[in-house]
């Protein structure tokens, strides 16, 4: 059987000194979490990340930078692992009385110190470990990114054995 991750997206935002997260109801637990989901057939990976934030969040982002890709198994599910892609951007207009996704209780804007004191109803040590990659200074150009979406393949083309055949 071939395995395949689950792909997914997260935001980091910024704004004087606070992240935006969101607070979750997951299990009948309250959690926080980066504004995160999967990506969607036929999107980008940051066409998928902007969608995300606006849904949880009500929030309009506008990726900057790809902060880092995580492989993530699920500590309750050995079947499922998440490939996430982080990104850091901005926030440029909020839709105030928009309605969030369901499970999402709130947008949130978090101080590291804060973020630290919850640090055990973060959804998963992903929240932390990203956030850090980003204080750290991990930062990535989005052109590293390529979407094949609607690109043909006219010169080349794969042969059923998965080669790449001129």
């Amino acid at each position: 059987m071939q395995w395949k991750p689950n792909a997914t997206v997260a935001a980091i935002a910024e704004k004087d000194g606070r992240f935006l997260l969101v607070e979750e109801n997951i299990n009948d637990n309250l959690v926080f979490n980066q504004p995160a989901g999967h990506l969607e057939r036929g999107e980008t990976i940051t066409e998928a990340v902007k969608r995300e934030v606006l849904e949880e969040t009500a929030w309009e982002f506008e990726p900057e930078y790809l902060v880092g890709i995580y492989l993530y198994p699920n500590p309750h599910n050995a079947d499922i692992t998440y490939l996430r892609f982080c990104f850091y951007g901005h926030c440029s207009r909020e839709h105030k009385g928009q309605a969030l996704d369901d499970g999402i209780i709130r947008a949130a804007w978090l101080t590291p110190e804060e973020i630290e004191k919850e640090r055990e109803r973060m959804r998963s040590p992903l929240v932390e470990e990203c956030i850090n990659d980003y204080l750290k200074g991990n930062r990535y150009p989005l052109d590293i990114i390529h979407h094949a979406l609607s690109a043909s393949l006219d010169t080349k083309t794969f042969s059923n054995s998965g080669e790449y055949e001129k």
